[in-house]
């Protein structure tokens, strides 16, 4: 086909493209399109696939017309994406057409679509940038707190007699509801068997502190006023009365800090020596593994700052779409059941896309960073790179290289590594060109905290 094209960019990565499509080529098109309606159609008074020409444009003119346009369209289309990189339209929407064109058959077809492309940036300007490296510290405090971790895993709940007092760090359970000014209860406000731990503040109406002392079966009514500025709005500047009645008191009785423990943690562990080894061990990959990542996103941060460019509205779309029916799964439904599930709850689909839409935008943005920068360096793997990252997976993981390779033997899964490989070398080599100074300190613990 004779074929002209221009394309125009436009706003937010999108490109208009104006297609003109040579006479010769729609005069073919349209004598083959009637030839083929004229071997297939039968019409009264005719025999089949002998139906005369000027029959079947004067009763199907419009129809064929509309069928020329629509071919032409697609094999133009076609013919010039096959071709195409930079202006190659993105999978998640179709090109769009402006106007259908009108067919006649002494002219040219000229038709114009406006569909999304990848956005293009160039990242080149590294100067100035500043990576604070957290400063963290494994010592006996850390190693006691996750001791202690293992030995509440590995405690034993007990009942509490009947007349001994609730205290902190028991194990509760209450039934309780909450009150009008009348004393009454509140329909709906009822709640029965609720388990929770004192001084973990994860009740609703935080009443840790106003339970410790009572006992089993004691019931007490519990009149709290909220502060104005209390993070929970349901009771924010509110005075709530509730009734309280203690159904249950237990404690965790923690195992010894000893050999015992630590064979029975793990059969590998012959002493609480091996165990406290291997846990450090644990704890400073953790730390390495998050410090990274830490630097990773305030890198990227910074890229995404200096280097400005649009998402396409497509490729938004796609990954909001994306995140809904990723909540939809954790809450094992159907993302159109969890649009009824969110209406019922008074809020909007809409209200929460756009609220999750800064991030969205954000995360793209520093993916396309990366994947222009892996491009842009020529970044690549060996095999010998991979067997290498199998076997520090084995290690941290206390499993075979081989179980390792099996599990990585799904194409996806290898896929995965080959290109998280390649993005840790980014960063390697990036860090090379940026500053990287020591942060503030901060606990272990509080590293992981968002």
């Amino acid at each position: 086909m004779k074929i002209t094209k221009e394309f125009i960019k436009l706003e937010k990565s999108a490109v208009k493209l104006t297609v003109t499509v040579s006479k010769e080529d729609v005069e073919e098109n349209y004598n083959q399109i009637v030839s083929k309606y004229a071997k297939n159609m039968q019409l009264p008074g005719f025999r089949k696939g002998h139906v005369p020409v000027p029959v079947l444009e004067r009763k199907y003119g419009e129809a064929l017309k509309a069928d020329v346009a629509s071919d032409l369209m697609d094999k133009a289309l076609n013919e010039i994406f096959d071709k195409e990189t930079e202006n190659h339209p993105l999978p998640y929407a179709q090109p769009a057409i402006d106007k259908l064109p009108e067919i006649d058959r002494a002219k040219d077809l000229t038709f114009t679509v406006t569909y999304d492309v990848f956005p293009k940036v160039s990242v080149t300007d590294f100067k100035g940038i500043t990576i604070k490296e957290p400063q963290v510290t494994i010592g006996e405090k850390e190693l006691n707190e996750e001791l202690k971790a293992v030995q509440e895993r590995n405690a034993v709940v007990i009942d509490k007699k009947d007349d001994e007092k609730v205290e902190k760090d028991n194990i509760v359970t209450i039934n309780y509801s909450e009150l009008d000014e009348d004393g009454k209860e509140i329909a709906g406000s009822k709640r029965q068997d609720f388990v929770f731990t004192v001084g973990s503040g994860e009740d609703i109406y935080k009443i840790d502190d106003d339970i410790i002392g009572m006992k089993k079966n004691e019931t007490k009514q519990i009149t709290k006023k909220y502060a104005k500025n209390d993070a929970d709005k349901d009771l924010a500047g509110k005075t709530k009365k509730i009734s309280v009645t203690v159904t249950a008191v237990k404690i965790r009785n923690l195992p010894k800090l000893d050999d015992e423990l630590a064979q029975d943690v793990n059969e590998k562990y012959k002493t609480l020596d091996d165990l406290k080894k291997d846990i450090v061990k644990n704890m400073e990959t953790a730390k390495q593994k998050r410090i990274a990542e830490i630097k990773s996103n305030d890198l990227l941060s910074q890229l995404v700052e200096r280097n400005p460019f649009d998402i396409p509205a497509s490729m938004l779309k796609a990954e909001l779409e994306g995140r809904w029916q990723m909540m939809a799964k954790q809450f094992q439904t159907t993302p159109e059941q969890l649009d009824k599930m969110i209406a019922a709850s008074g809020q909007k689909k809409e209200d929460m896309l756009k609220e999750w839409t800064g991030d969205s935008e954000k995360m793209l943005k520093s993916r396309i960073i990366v994947d222009t920068l892996i491009k842009d360096r020529n970044i690549s793997v060996t095999p010998e790179e991979i067997d290498s990252e199998y076997a520090k997976i084995a290690e941290g993981s206390g499993i075979s290289v081989e179980e390792v390779k099996k599990h990585y033997a799904d194409p996806h899964a290898k896929e995965y590594l080959i290109d998280d490989t390649k993005e840790q070398k980014l960063y390697n080599e990036l860090f090379t060109e940026v500053k990287v100074i020591k942060g503030d300190k901060v606990a272990f613990a509080d590293l992981f905290k968002k």
